[in-house]
């Protein structure tokens, strides 16, 4: 379900600059009243939240294990001090750096 924004209007028409988000299916109609306060709302145009090429989404399937693996790629994760954990690709199970 999308969440909308919506803007507490003045009796005089305009906007206050007090924001709230509401969670609620696409099929329902706006809110018209703030839904604790019952104070006049409008909902706020915003843009749309898609995951494209450049997205913080896309981004994170890319450097996903299975991806980085499917690619010849390998990924260490650190596990301790000095010492890291394979998570994806060839390579050693794990890398230490012994203390000094």
């Amino acid at each position: 379900m999308p969440t909308y924004v919506y803007e507490i209007v003045d009796p005089d028409g305009e906007g206050t600059g007090e924001c709230f988000e509401v969670v609620q299916p696409m099929s329902e109609d706006p809110l018209s009243k703030h839904p604790e306060t019952g104070e006049p709302v409008r909902r706020v145009p915003q843009a749309p939240n898609i995951a494209g090429k450049w997205s913080d989404i896309k981004g994170k399937s890319q450097l996903s294990n299975k991806n980085l693996d499917r690619l010849g790629m390998t990924k260490y994760e650190k596990r301790g001090d000095g010492y890291y954990e394979k998570t994806a690709g060839t390579g050693p199970k794990t890398i230490h750096r012994p203390p000094d």
